[in-house]
Formats: C-alpha cells, structure tokens, sequence
C-alpha cells in the first residue's frame, strides 16, 4: 500500500468533516464527489445547492454567524463585535469559523485563493497552537525507492530567525509523526555540518537546534547537518557524524524559503518526486493551502493526508 492511499485508509477510519470553501471551482467539486466516493472524509462544499451526488453543500450566507464571531472575539479580544461581522464577509473567514466552532475538522482551500487570504483567515479566526508563535508551511514528498519526506518551510518563512525556525522544525515534527505514526527524524539543514563550517546562516542554525533541544528533548533532532549527511548514511559516517538523524532523516528543516522552495522544486524535476501541499501548521487546526494550478487528483491526496493527521478521534456532523 502506498503512502496515500494508506493515509485514506487511516482517515477513513475517523469519517471527519473537511471544509472546502471554494465550491465554486470545478476541480473542487470533481474532488468532493471522489472523497464522498472513496469514503475516507465527508466533504462539506460551500455553494447554493442543497447537494452535490453525495457531498454535502452549504450556503455560507445561511450559516449561523454567533459562534464565530464569539470564536474571533475569543482568538482577538481587541477585536469588536461590528468588526467580527464586517471580517466574515469574507467566504474564507467563514470556512475558518466552520472549523473553529466544530461543524468541521479541518479545512482544504486555495485553488483559486491567496495564500496571504487563507492565512489571515486562519491567524482571525483559528489562532496558533499555545507554544507556536511562527505559523509555517510543509510538502510531503514521495519520491520513487524511498519513504516519503517532509520539508519546510518551503512556502511561507522568507528568513526566518532562530526562534522562528525552532517552531517550524517543532510543527514539522509533529506533523511528520501525525502522518506515518512514528517519531520524526528531524534534521536542521546547513551549508554545514556540525563545527565544519562557520558564518551568520551555521550560528543561526545552530541556535535553533538547542532552542528546539531545550523546549523538547525527547525528539528526534539534529544539525546543522547539510542535506547529504542528513540523508545519507555512508556520507554521515564518512563525515563523522552520528545518531539516530544523521543519514536517517525523514524530515529537512531549511534555513531560508529561498533554500527551501528551491530545493523541493528540484526533488521534483531531478527525482521525479511527487509534492503534496503545501500544509499550514502551527495553527490550532489543520489547515491545506493547495497551490492554484492543483489538479483533482492534488486536491483529493492533500485532503487525505490532511485527514490522516489529525489525532483526535471522533465524528463532528453539520
């Protein structure tokens, strides 16, 4: 079985309810009835029609407002209640209120939405995990001959600072966990390894890896660690380097967006690797920002792996 079709499997277990907003996008319908279909989530689709086959459709207009506008308030107390109205006006800050108030468990949009729209969205109405400050992004990779593997962030961060790159190696490693149900092997990419090289880029590196090491020391970290030795285990062993993330990771944690978006885009075109996502993390609830030119097939993988991550058990109905 391979990786998504074992995450269906996994969400399928649940039978939660996923938020897609943008119903009125063709992919997005073609993609909730092969959800309903396939049977591992209940897609819920804003629209103007009572249903679609099999997928539930929602119009946003006629949803209760009270609760997320108590949900806003809650996340921002300075915000007024005339101001939560005026904010959920927005299609996508409805969606996020779906989530916040329960009627959903996660939500998959951005097809034909910014990114910056979805994530003030999120960061209105859903708010950041307590010990997260810097909401960031992943991809899942699955590349031919090996286990699939998670990069960030490769979509939002410019340049993140030390602090902020312990949290996104902190959400990326729980979400790697969530997904294939063992501990993340984490590794904090550098130009270089250990004490080989030094520089501004290395320091900070090297800061985040013991902010990380201090806040949880009982995941799986390492670095920095340039991609090679992070992935090899004969270059780790040739450059010295040991334990049990050097030449084993399954989670690259990059220095910089320019670092990562390149090279997720480069497993793409050399490799031949297939990228899912990107996924928002560090937000109290999961949240898919599909890219606009995400195909059907995208959609419905970024739903499954979006699903199959979710902890808590339980059916949430409309």
């Amino acid at each position: 079985m391979n990786f998504i079709e074992a995450a269906k499997e996994k969400a399928a277990r649940n039978q939660r309810n996923v938020i897609l907003p943008e119903g009125h996008d063709p992919r997005m319908q073609a993609a909730a009835e092969i959800i309903a279909a396939e049977g591992f989530a209940h897609p819920v689709l804003f629209g103007d029609a009572p249903k679609r086959g099999k997928v539930q459709v929602i119009d946003p207009l006629m949803l209760d407002i009270e609760p997320m506008i108590d949900a806003i308030r809650a996340n921002r107390p300075k915000t007024t209640r005339e101001e939560a109205i005026e904010r959920l006006a927005d299609p996508m800050a409805r969606a996020a209120g779906v989530l916040a108030t329960g009627l959903a468990e996660a939500m998959v949009a951005g097809i034909s939405t910014p990114t910056r729209d979805v994530i003030r969205a999120a960061f209105l109405v859903i708010g950041l995990e307590p010990e997260i400050r810097t909401a960031s992004s992943y991809f899942v990779m699955l590349t031919p001959g090996r286990d699939a593997l998670f990069l960030a962030d490769c979509a939002l961060n410019i340049s993140p600072d030390a602090e902020q790159l312990a949290d996104i190696a902190i959400a990326t490693s729980h979400s790697a966990s969530a997904l294939t149900g063992k501990p993340a092997r984490t590794a904090l990419l550098s130009y270089s390894t250990y004490l080989s090289g030094a520089g501004e880029g290395v320091d900070k590196v090297r800061e985040a890896l013991h902010i990380v090491q201090a806040r949880h020391p009982e995941l799986h970290f390492d670095g920095p660690l340039q991609a090679d030795a992070a992935l090899s285990r004969r270059i780790a062993a040739a450059k010295g380097v040991e334990g049990d993330v050097a030449g084993h990771a399954d989670t690259l944690i990059f220095p910089t967006l320019d670092a990562g978006n390149i090279g997720y885009k480069l497993l793409q075109e050399l490799a031949g690797a297939q990228a899912i996502g990107p996924f928002l993390q560090g937000f109290r609830k999961p949240i898919c920002d599909l890219s606009r030119g995400a195909t059907v097939d995208d959609i419905v993988a970024s739903t499954a792996l979006t699903m199959s991550a979710i902890p808590d058990p339980g059916i949430l109905g409309l």
